[in-house]
């Protein structure tokens, strides 16, 4: 069974362009079907005093299933050197699972869709790039709509191909 998935992708150590390309590499080589957006320099939320990140998204068409999918982005991230010391804080590469199909699932690992997606501007303007019409499955509007309600869709600046 095919199943399409979106994934936010983040990197604010080292090459954060390389990396964000390789994990478009490798999520390629486990789907069918591969598109990613732009990527887009950002503001760090949260932990603010980091460098900026750049972030993008990535659609996949994939036959694995959600703990398949999970497991598989946390050995990317591992491989390009993710180490999971502090929340938020910077990182070399991260790859989030933010909708799977139209599944609305909440586990102590998993949440699905992510449960801050609609609130950053991070999240929604590459997401609007690929996927305008694609349907946030809880909140029942299209990622272009939670876009536009965004109060402050700021702290996303250069686009640059990815």
């Amino acid at each position: 069974m095919r199943h399409d998935a979106y994934l936010g992708l983040g990197s604010n150590m080292g090459d954060r362009l390389g990396y964000l390309r390789a994990a478009v590499r490798e999520l390629a080589a486990i789907s069918e079907k591969a598109t990613a957006s732009s990527a887009y320099e950002t503001e760090p939320v949260g932990i603010t005093d980091q460098p900026l990140f750049l972030n993008a998204v990535c659609h996949i068409v994939t036959r694995l299933d959600p703990w398949e999918l999970l497991d598989t982005v946390r050995g990317i991230e591992a491989k390009y050197g993710r180490q999971r010391t502090v929340v938020g804080g910077p990182r070399t590469l991260d790859i989030d699972i933010l909708l799977y199909d139209g599944l609305v699932m909440e586990t102590p690992e998993l949440t699905i869709p992510h449960p801050r997606m609609h609130q950053r501007a991070f999240v929604l303007v590459p997401l609007v790039e690929i996927a305008p019409d694609v349907v946030h499955p809880e909140l029942k509007a299209t990622v272009s709509a939670l876009l536009a309600k965004l109060r402050e869709p700021r702290g996303v600046g250069v686009r640059q191909p990815l």
